[in-house]
């Protein structure tokens, strides 16, 4: 095998901001980007900057975004060597992964193996106690009929929590608090699970609760090194929809920090990962957590962790993918570097039970200053169509402290203006009143238990 070289062509087989942040990357890195879009979204400004780009179908994802035979088509007769996939859409689609593998394009992620194995949650889940890492008290693996939810519900008590298999982002998830909800839950679970992901099987976990969700953001190579970038906590969360994010957490120790990422690396490496990935865990208290899940991706997130650790990861996932072995030690990452935040910006009405509200922008003014970064596609005039994901912006806040990011997240808020759609601009700053997220104690129930 000759030296690593980078890629000459890129397809991005992704939409909005999360597209124009990997193709801002492979410009820097000097690689020719191609562009897909749907007729939604043809006027967008990834489309736009791109070298190349390629109206992909019509505006539903299932004949756009979604349609592997035609990404693959463009990929190979544009000359890509290679397909990020972003986040959504079919970046953890194990068959996508090993189908762009057969036709010699390389997927920039993990091998469709390891896709598989940390996608579906009972399989993960396995894979966790095979590698030593603490897991929640549940199923020994896929739950087959309500007798097994029965009994293993009154093993380990009320309440317990219905999964998806197959699930992400609160779908095929049920909470159950008595006996008599067990059956018609259990059903429904199943049920939602085979029409979100064509895959009914669902297994039980004992539901912790007063915990807060903290994910720890690793990046290995093909070489077999591994670093794991600090954690973010993602607590603030609505219908287990993250809300707000911020690196590092308020709570972990030192020790911890080093522990559970030490956990996350042990169980990337125990299925060969390649590439960025986010291994999430629930925090009960000192010296308590437990796995939940891995994201074989890039999370909406990342960019607290590039801040506080002066990494791009999406840089970084491209070189790998290349060929290269990592650039940075685990030395190199002595301790992270200040706090910021994440708030996601949302085409929501907040006051209407987070309504998807698109429509066409009328006026937007981004905020400035420093420490204060803005991710989006949106320009002024933009559509916001209703076929896609609600989320248009994310803006994240740096600071020394937590509390001076907290104090320029408010700041930045009140200068960011988005008119045309209703957003979660007004709930945001609402949020920032809450001692809870002043202090750091919120919990991943806070805002259902606290705020109306």
């Amino acid at each position: 095998m000759g030296e690593p070289r980078l890629f000459d062509k890129l397809l991005i087989a992704n939409r909005g901001e999360v597209a124009l942040r990997i193709l801002r990357s492979a410009k820097e890195l000097g690689i020719q980007t191609i562009a897909i879009y749907s007729e939604a979204d043809a006027n967008s400004l990834v489309a736009l900057l791109a070298d190349e780009a390629i109206c992909i179908g019509p505006p539903p994802s299932i004949q756009s975004y979604l349609n592997q035979d035609a990404i693959i088509a463009v990929a190979l007769a544009k000359g890509a060597q290679a397909i990020h996939p972003g986040y959504g859409f079919l970046a953890e689609n194990a068959k996508f992964a090993d189908r762009c593998a057969e036709v010699g394009i390389k997927f920039i992620g993990p091998s469709g193996i390891a896709i598989a194995t940390m996608g579906n949650k009972s399989a993960a889940r396995e894979a966790a106690i095979r590698a030593g890492v603490p897991v929640v008290p549940g199923s020994e693996g896929d739950v087959k009929s309500i007798e097994e939810a029965k009994s293993f519900a009154d093993e380990v008590g009320y309440p317990v929590l219905i999964k998806a298999s197959s699930g992400g982002g609160g779908k095929g998830m049920r909470r159950v608090d008595t006996p008599d909800d067990l059956e018609s839950q259990f059903n429904s679970a199943k049920a939602e699970s085979a029409a979100a992901f064509g895959d009914d099987r669902v297994y039980l976990e004992k539901l912790l609760e007063n915990v807060k969700h903290i994910e720890f953001q690793i990046l290995c190579d093909s070489f077999g090194n591994g670093v794991s970038l600090f954690e973010r906590d993602c607590s603030m969360q609505r219908r287990h929809q993250k809300l707000i994010e911020e690196a590092p957490s308020s709570v972990l120790t030192p020790q911890e920090r080093e522990e559970m990422g030490r956990s996350a690396l042990q169980l990337a490496h125990a299925v060969d990962y390649e590439g960025a990935g986010t291994v999430e865990f629930l925090y009960a208290g000192p010296g308590q957590y437990y796995f939940m899940e891995m994201n074989t991706r890039i999370q909406v997130e990342h960019p607290v962790t590039e801040i506080i650790c002066g990494v791009d990861i999406v840089a970084e996932q491209i070189r790998i993918a290349s060929g290269f072995p990592l650039s940075f030690t685990q030395e190199d990452l002595d301790q992270p570097r200040g706090h910021a935040f994440e708030f996601r910006i949302n085409a929501e009405d907040s006051n209407h039970g987070f309504r998807p509200n698109p429509g066409t922008i009328i006026r937007f003014v981004v905020p400035g200053g420093y420490g204060v970064r803005v991710d989006t596609a949106l320009t002024q005039g933009a559509q916001i169509p209703p076929f896609y994901d609600s989320m248009v912006a994310k803006l994240i806040t740096f600071g020394a402290t937590r509390a001076e990011a907290l104090i320029r997240g408010r700041r930045a808020l009140e200068e960011f203006i988005i008119e045309g759609v209703e957003t979660t601009i007004p709930f945001h700053l609402r949020m920032l009143d809450e001692v809870a997220l002043i202090d750091g104690t919120m919990t991943t129930d806070y805002v259902e238990s606290h705020m109306s």
